[in-house]
């Protein structure tokens, strides 16, 4: 059985299945699903629970046993397995299917899976777990479906904000849901329930990094590569959310390059200046002294690196994003040769 996301709250008000399959590339939202799951067998006595993670040398016995292995004393158990990879493998597919084909009374067990592809999808061990129980994919909202996202949960806690705010919030943490999640939080105890105003909802966001992300914009402008690094190390220390200091980044650069590229066509600066909403006369002279040391293949490069944390931030690929932005500093702070 194929569940939506937001079908399982009533699901659970109704019924308990004896299986669960949580797959998705949304850890928060496959967070959130497991908890409520859990809270739920809590709630009808599954007062056990068994945690397996699979990985190199995982014995798939272990499975069957953990589901054979009831407390006389206890309750019903949970069992609650994690597949990491995604990929269980040849003896860990049948022993899947060999588990949801004995499945015990008394037992509930809830299987958690990064994203499939559609491969994994195909495969006889995953029909399995979705026809034995109820599997839920759970993905992150477009960025054009975020703002209503973000919406939904600032209704949880009685808030509610102009779309402007939304837009903006949505803008801010793009790819990470954890980051939305933590900013929300945030309006929740900075402000009663009721209506936010896109002041209030800009200062939430901006306030812890403010000082710093403008510091660092002006380091890199002024290209003070050792001042970028310290820069990024406090940064670092004080948990700055990754899509804030990328969108800093980011901005710096597109803005950059349109400059440099309206310079190299002869076109009038300051009319660029005005085009990229530049008006704040100190701003601009940093902009203009920073473009005779920056070439357009360097800002190029540039981009092609934002992208790339852009990436690893929404956990597409593998990498140290406090490094790959100190990289991304030190390409923008070096003079060209």
């Amino acid at each position: 059985m194929q569940l939506r996301a937001d079908q399982l709250a009533s699901h659970l008000a109704k019924t308990l299945s004896p299986l669960y399959v949580l797959h998705g590339d949304e850890p928060l939202l496959v967070i959130e699903a497991g908890d409520a799951i859990r809270r739920v067998a809590r709630e009808k006595g599954y007062t056990e629970r068994e945690v397996l993670v699979t990985g190199p040398g995982f014995k798939w016995d272990t499975l069957m046993l953990a589901a054979g292995n009831l407390s006389l004393f206890g309750g019903n158990k949970l069992v609650d397995l994690r597949i990491p990879n995604g990929k269980p493998g040849r003896d860990g597919g049948e022993a899947l299917q060999r588990y949801c084909g004995r499945l015990s009374d008394g037992v509930l067990t809830l299987v958690t899976l990064p994203q499939l592809d559609w491969a994994a999808r195909k495969t006889s061990w995953f029909n399995a777990l979705a026809q034995a129980g109820v599997a839920i994919e759970l993905n992150a909202p477009g960025l054009a479906e975020l703002p209503d996202w973000i919406a939904l949960r600032l209704a949880r806690q009685q808030q509610k904000a102009e779309r402007a705010a939304l837009e903006f919030i949505a803008a801010h943490v793009e790819g990470n849901l954890l980051a939305a999640h933590q900013e929300i939080q945030k309006l929740g105890l900075l402000h009663p329930p009721g209506d936010l105003s896109l002041a209030q909802v800009e200062d939430a966001v901006l306030n812890v990094a403010r000082y710093d992300v403008d510091k660092l914009r002006a380091a890199l402008l002024e290209g003070d590569a050792a001042r970028c690094a310290r820069l990024l190390e406090g940064l670092r220390g004080e948990d700055v959310a990754p899509p804030l200091l990328l969108w800093a980044f980011a901005s710096e650069i597109r803005t950059l390059a349109a400059l440099r590229t309206a310079q190299d066509e002869g076109r009038p600066l300051a009319a660029a200046l005005r085009a990229e909403r530049v008006f704040d006369d100190r701003r601009a002279a940093a902009l203009q002294r920073a473009l005779p040391r920056l070439r357009q293949p360097q800002l190029r490069a540039a981009l092609l690196a934002a992208a790339r944390i852009d990436r690893m931030i929404k956990g597409l690929v593998q990498g140290d994003i406090w490094d790959e932005f100190l990289q991304l500093a030190l390409r923008l702070a070096r003079k060209p040769t």
